[in-house]
C-alpha cells in the first residue's frame, strides 16, 4: 500500500514536471534554444493565481483565476519574443541561452519585490480532502492535478494534429526555411510557440501552488528538474516530455523513501543514465 501511495503522489508531482517539460520542448522545437527562464514562468503563473484567488479584492473562482493567470502569462510570453527574443534572431543558440537566464534572475526579483520572499500557498476548495479506496488514500488534489494535465494534453494532441495553426507549427519546428517559403509566418509562429509555453508554464504553476508552498526561488529548482525530464524524454518529442516529467516525479519518492542518500539526486543520476545510454532520449 505504501507502494500505490508513495506512486499517486509520483504521478502527480510528474504531471507538473511533465507540463513544464512540455514548455521546454515546445520552445526548442520552435527556436532550437533552451528557455532556462521556463521554471521562473511557472514561478510567476503561480504567483498571479495566488493573487487572483487567494486575494481579498480578487476572490476568483478557482477556474477562473488559473485562466486569468494563464492569459496573462501567455501575453507575456508572446511580448518577450516580439519585442526582446526577435532582437538577438540570428544570434548564436548561446546568446539566447545566456538572455533566458537573464530573464529567470529578473523574474525572480521582480517576485521578490512584488509578493514577497514568504513561502504561500493557493488556497482551493479542495484543500485537505481525500478520496478513499480502500486503504489507499487519494488526495483530491493530486487527482486534479493529473486530470487538468490529461485534458491539457488532449487538447493539445488537438491543437497540433488537427488545427492548421497547429500544423503550421509543427511544419516549422521541424524545418523553418521550407515553411517560411511555403508561406508560413514563422516569426509570428514561434511568437505564438512562447505564448503557448507561458499558457502551460502558468497551468503548471497554479497546479504546484495548489499543492505545495510558493516563493521565488522555486521556479529554479523545478525549472532544473523539468529540463532533466525533457531531456530524459527527448528535446524534440512532446510526448517524450510529459513520459519524462512523470519518471522524474515517480522516481522522487521513491529514491527518497527507499534510497535518501542519493533521493535529491536522482532526477539527474536518471538523466546522466538516459544521456548515456540512448543520447536522443
Amino acid at each position: 500500500m505504501d507502494i500505490l501511495q508513495l506512486l499517486v503522489s509520483g504521478i502527480a508531482n510528474g504531471c507538473i514536471y511533465g507540463l513544464l517539460a512540455l514548455g521546454f520542448v515546445l520552445i526548442y522545437k520552435a527556436s532550437e534554444a533552451v528557455n532556462f527562464a521556463q521554471g521562473d514562468m511557472m514561478m510567476l503563473g503561480a504567483f498571479l493565481g495566488i493573487t487572483f484567488i487567494n486575494a481579498s479584492y480578487a476572490d476568483l473562482p478557482f477556474l477562473i483565476g488559473i485562466t486569468l493567470a494563464a492569459l496573462i502569462l501567455g501575453l507575456f510570453g508572446y511580448l518577450l519574443d516580439r519585442f526582446v527574443l526577435r532582437a538577438i534572431f540570428g544570434q548564436p543558440q548561446f546568446a539566447m541561452v545566456i538572455l533566458t537566464i537573464a530573464l529567470g534572475f529578473l523574474m525572480r526579483f521582480f517576485a521578490g519585490v512584488v509578493w514577497g520572499h514568504d513561502p504561500t500557498s493557493l488556497e482551493t476548495p479542495f484543500i485537505g480532502k481525500v478520496w478513499m479506496l480502500g486503504e489507499l488514500m487519494i488526495p483530491v488534489v493530486d487527482a486534479v492535478i493529473i486530470l487538468t494535465t490529461v485534458a491539457l494534453t488532449s487538447i493539445l494532441y488537438f491543437f497540433f494534429a488537427r488545427t492548421r495553426l497547429g500544423v503550421a507549427m509543427q511544419a516549422s519546428s521541424q524545418n523553418q526555411m521550407a515553411a517560411y517559403y511555403m508561406g508560413i509566418p514563422v516569426k509570428r509562429i514561434n511568437a505564438i510557440v512562447w505564448a503557448l509555453s507561458g499558457v502551460v508554464a502558468a497551468i503548471a504553476g497554479v497546479l504546484f501552488a495548489a499543492k505545495g508552498a510558493v516563493e521565488p526561488s522555486v521556479g529554479l529548482l523545478f525549472g532544473i528538474k523539468a529540463f532533466a525530464a525533457a531531456v530524459i524524454g527527448g528535446l524534440g518529442s512532446l510526448p517524450g516530455a510529459l513520459l519524462g516529467g512523470l519518471l522524474v516525479g515517480i522516481v522522487e519518492p521513491f529514491a527518497g523513501r527507499y534510497l535518501p542518500e542519493v533521493g535529491q539526486i536522482a532526477p539527474y543520476l536518471l538523466m546522466l543514465v538516459v544521456l548515456v545510454l540512448r543520447p536522443g532520449g
